[in-house]
């Protein structure tokens, strides 16, 4: 191996370390986020349950906003440094070929803006669910119907092709790469920005579970976390199916009131 092909695997290991930490110390803080604010959830129910609760202040939104951004980098972020340790590893070779490249920052931006909009959506859901009175101080459905109903629909959603097909693309991140390159900072973006909406095709009805299982429910939390890491990491139809029954025949028996 030439001195110039070492000198270039020593910086992508560097980078590939640089990217890992990045994500580990992002994961991190907002899990600290998210266990202080579950320890301040009495405070948070009884705020809930004044007059603020049916008619939210600004302050209100952008603290719920806030809440549900950081929980998704919390628990979408470990599941994307497959991704961004390639764009790294193209980018740095692209660079010792003297082409010009973005950080992998901008890329990771791009991923974190798209779930950002989930959360603005989920947020104003949260809203028109206390406003409906369903949704109880601690942010979950008081309706076992309304629980049920979402159960059974994230089951079926497993089967459905377009859940295959968003999760295809997040599980071939070469693939993703050598069809999605684009150059420059805005292209990076929205090479990030591609690939966030991909996973949110395949992970958005999970999501939405939290409003079954708690907003701040942290085991909860942490068990969806684990399934979407999982499911990205060890995939296999067969698991996403027989999930898919599970969940069916769990939001039934909800739904019947018998669970």
């Amino acid at each position: 191996m030439t001195t110039a092909a070492s000198t270039l695997e020593i910086l992508i290991k560097r980078d590939r370390l640089c990217v890992l930490a990045g994500v580990a110390a992002a994961t991190i803080l907002a899990w600290v986020y998210l266990i202080s604010m579950a320890a301040g959830m009495d405070m948070i129910a009884d705020a809930m349950l004044s007059a603020r609760a049916t008619h939210w202040a600004p302050t209100d939104f952008v603290l719920m906003f806030l809440m549900w951004a950081i929980m998704m980098v919390g628990m979408m972020l470990p599941s994307a440094p497959l991704m961004i340790l390639l764009f790294t590893v193209v980018n740095r070779r692209r660079l010792s070929r003297g082409k010009a490249v973005t950080p992998p920052m901008v890329f990771a931006a791009g991923y974190i803006a798209v779930w950002s909009a989930f959360s603005l959506g989920a947020t104003f859901l949260q809203w028109g669910l206390h406003r409906a009175g369903v949704l109880s101080p601690i942010m979950t459905t008081t309706s076992a119907l309304m629980g049920g109903v979402t159960l059974v629909f994230a089951g079926i959603y497993q089967w459905i092709p377009l859940k295959t097909s968003c999760l295809r693309h997040c599980l071939s991140p070469l693939h993703f790469i050598s069809t999605h390159w684009r150059n420059g900072s805005r292209g990076v973006f929205f090479m990030g920005w591609t690939h966030g909406l991909y996973c949110l095709g395949c992970c958005w009805v999970l999501m939405c579970l939290l409003c079954v299982g708690g907003v701040m429910n942290l085991p909860w939390i942490a068990g969806l976390a684990i399934f979407v890491l999982i499911g990205k990491v060890w995939h296999h139809r067969w698991v996403s199916r027989l999930s898919g029954v599970a969940l069916i025949v769990w939001g039934a028996s909800v739904a019947a009131g018998g669970f």
